[in-house]
């Protein structure tokens, strides 16, 4: 890209969000335009300020990192996605990169590499924090794709087991996500079927292992 580089803050921790911004005030070819606390209010933000890269982490209330990156990406091409979070695992990094993430930053980096990552991001290229593996994390992407595992839920599955993990009911996340009860009912039992549990807890706790919410 060329000219200044338009970035939008995606955080639910407002002096996590404020910190970033002062870090980009300093840098003299990045404009921060706008924020957000959760992944549906990025999505209207970025809708409205189209932005070069989005930061944004993996667990937010409401709609997560990983289901917003998928559908930014989608909705539009001209934005690529950041993700900074503090989960360094080669899962956690493959599930960001198929959701179509262009780079993954540790929120341990320092200021230089955190420069180094916007700007490779909004050049079009990718970025991976040095301290995750390259081809760990390209293995297990592959692996992923070829055989999808059993833990492998599909975008409105995720969704579902976050609003379930955040504590919403039936019926909240039904009118929540314009659906019927029954289909979030059917995709209940679909994630418990192929997730191996048995009950909701077993649910929940696979959602704050995958980074889905926080513990």
């Amino acid at each position: 890209m060329s000219g200044r580089c338009r970035v939008l803050l995606v955080d639910d921790h407002t002096l996590v969000r404020k910190g970033l911004r002062a870090l980009l005030a300093t840098l003299s070819d990045v404009d921060v335009v706008g924020e957000s606390s959760d992944g549906r209010e990025a999505l209207e933000a970025v809708r409205e300020q189209r932005p070069d890269v989005v930061l944004l982490d993996i667990a937010m209330p409401g709609l997560n990192g990983l289901d917003a990156t998928t559908r930014i990406v989608r909705e539009f091409p001209g934005t690529r996605v950041l993700v900074l979070s503090m989960h360094g695992t080669e899962a956690h990094v493959a599930q960001a990169l198929r959701a179509g993430a262009s780079g993954y930053l540790l929120k341990g980096a320092d200021v230089a590499e955190f420069t180094l990552a916007i700007g490779t991001v909004a050049r079009g290229g990718t970025y991976l924090s040095p301290a995750v593996s390259k081809g760990l994390v390209a293995d297990y992407v592959r692996r992923l794709d070829s055989n999808a595992g059993d833990a492998d839920l599909t975008s409105r599955q995720r969704e579902i087991l976050q609003l379930i993990a955040e504590g919403l009911s039936t019926k909240e996340i039904a009118g929540k996500l314009s659906l019927s009860p029954k289909t979030v009912e059917a995709h209940r039992a679909a994630m418990m079927r192929r997730l191996g549990v048995r009950d909701l807890a077993g649910l929940v706790r696979f959602a704050v292992r995958i980074g889905l919410v926080a513990p």
